[in-house]
């Protein structure tokens, strides 16, 4: 029963839609045209700054800088087994 009455109610349903898609009729009366645009352009100008920037002196200076010789337990672990 509720098989038949969800058929009918989609029936009437696509009925409708279909009554309301031929109830209204648009026809073109008039062709479309975009608008007319006229654009001209100048050449710009980069705003001017003026910039005083400090000054920087660089000096060399050799510094000696340790060297690390890190190993692992293992490492250790076969250095010394193997001396």
């Amino acid at each position: 029963m509720k098989a038949v009455i969800g058929i009918i109610g989609a029936i009437v349903l696509i009925v409708i839609i279909y009554l309301l898609f031929f109830m209204v009729d648009v026809e073109q009366t008039q062709e479309g045209q975009m608008p007319d645009v006229d654009v001209s352009v100048e050449g710009g100008q980069m705003p001017e700054a003026d910039v005083q920037t400090g000054d920087v002196e660089l000096d060399s200076t050799t510094v000696e800088v340790p060297t690390l010789d890190v190993q692992s337990p293992e490492e250790e672990e076969a250095e010394t087994t193997g001396n």
